[in-house]
């Protein structure tokens, strides 16, 4: 959508909150026939980045705000209209007798609130989806980390999506991060080709908004 609708608070929009991250249990320690590693490594990754710089995940954000491109068109045309309304208010209000001025207010106000009951039913429906849309991508993301971590017998590994103090990292060196070879592993497993540059693809999409003001009645 735009701002394309796109600017996805995925978070993850994304949205990506440190529980629903946690559910991806990527910290099991690596099972093998030999003799027990006792090298105590330990990995970042960036769950959020890897999901929208992902080909998969690019394609199917950016398929979310061209569905809801609609919708927002919808809602920008009725808040045109009142503010098309608004405008005749404060011009022709000294023209207008009590009752006039009364029913043009009263017409404002009615609009206003199918444009509020509008927009917050585009938002509920929009955050449905992209939750369904962020769990899939989870769903799938998950193993290929857990291969990651394994083949490379990590014994920890940390997500860098929130800075601190809202997520678990306080520092960590660039080397300790693997989002880039997770990335290119899920591309790989998942197939989908890489998109051609777009200023929405490797956002995370934004539900419309509104900013209602109501004029009261003189």
């Amino acid at each position: 959508m735009s701002q394309k609708v796109a600017q996805i608070s995925l978070l993850l929009v994304l949205g990506f909150s440190i529980s629903s991250l946690a559910q991806l249990n990527v910290a099991k320690e690596a099972q093998t026939n030999g003799p027990a590693d006792t090298t105590f490594r330990i990995a970042t990754i960036n769950m959020q980045q890897t999901i929208l710089a992902s080909n998969e995940g690019r394609r199917d954000f950016e398929a979310l705000n061209l569905k809801f491109e609609p919708k927002e068109a919808e809602l920008k045309r009725l808040s045109e209209e009142i503010d098309g309304l608004k405008k005749q208010l404060d011009t022709q209000q000294s023209m207008l007798n009590d009752e006039a001025r009364g029913k043009l207010v009263t017409l404002i106000e009615s609009k206003q609130k199918s444009l509020d009951r509008a927009t917050q039913d585009a938002q509920e429906d929009f955050e449905s989806q992209r939750r369904e849309l962020v769990n899939k991508l989870l769903t799938k993301l998950a193993p290929i980390v857990q291969k990651y971590f394994n083949d490379n017998h990590y014994s920890l590994l940390l997500d860098t999506s929130q800075p601190w103090p809202q997520g678990p990292v306080v520092m960590a060196s660039t080397a300790t991060d693997i989002t880039q070879q997770v990335l290119e592993a899920y591309n790989t497993v998942s197939g989908v080709p890489a998109l051609a540059p777009s200023n929405n693809a490797a956002k995370p999409a934004k539900p419309p908004t509104t900013k209602p003001a109501v004029p009261q009645k003189q």
